[in-house]
């Protein structure tokens, strides 16, 4: 897991057009909360959390007047056309502290020959990890399975130190049989009738 270091400042300063002028300086308004305190409402460098962002479950490490507090993304605001970061809500962790948090599930592998569609139920699971080291993603191999199968989020392999809270009987993947022949011969079918 990577920790990414951001200098933050307290703003005192609320309300849209307080946001405008924050994002106007490519900035980001933000609140970090947890473990019981007041919310900070904090401003943090654009560009640098937007590229903290693009790895799942980025453990920030903040510097608040001096102060340093890690945290993890909770909540990530973005304009629905340009994509640009509105606000961000941050959970203040401790190294140590275990939190819930989803992590992305991938595959590797390949079906067994055939037209075998696979579906993904589930895209993430939800886990219980160390605030330290949370696993990016969680990875499970496909080779081989046919039609009829099916992967519980119970089989799939968590890291150490990790453990499942979503129900370990639910379907993430699941492989289906092709059904656009089965459907085309019907039609030609009908239509000879």
């Amino acid at each position: 897991m990577s920790e990414v270091k951001l200098a933050a400042e307290t703003r005192t300063e609320f309300g849209k057009g307080a946001a405008r002028r924050i994002r106007r300086d490519s900035k980001v308004p933000a609140v970090v909360y947890g473990h019981g305190g007041d919310p900070i409402h904090v401003t943090l460098p654009g560009h640098e959390l937007q590229l903290a962002l693009r790895t799942p479950n980025v453990l920030l490490s903040l510097d608040i007047e001096g102060k340093t507090q890690l945290a993890i993304p909770k909540a990530v605001q973005r304009d629905a056309l340009k994509g640009f970061l509105k606000h961000v809500d941050l959970l203040l962790v401790r190294s140590g502290e275990k939190v819930n948090v989803e992590v992305y599930v991938h595959t590797e592998g390949e079906l067994a020959p055939g037209a075998y569609l696979l579906e993904h139920v589930l895209s993430t699971l939800n886990v219980e990890a160390e605030a330290t080291h949370i696993p990016e993603s969680v990875t499970v191999s496909i080779a081989g399975l046919e039609a009829g199968a099916a992967i519980l989020a119970k089989d799939i392999p968590l890291p150490e130190g990790t453990t499942l809270v979503t129900d370990e009987d639910a379907v993430v993947l699941q492989v289906l049989a092709a059904q656009a022949e089965e459907a085309a011969a019907e039609g030609d079918a009908a239509t000879e009738a």
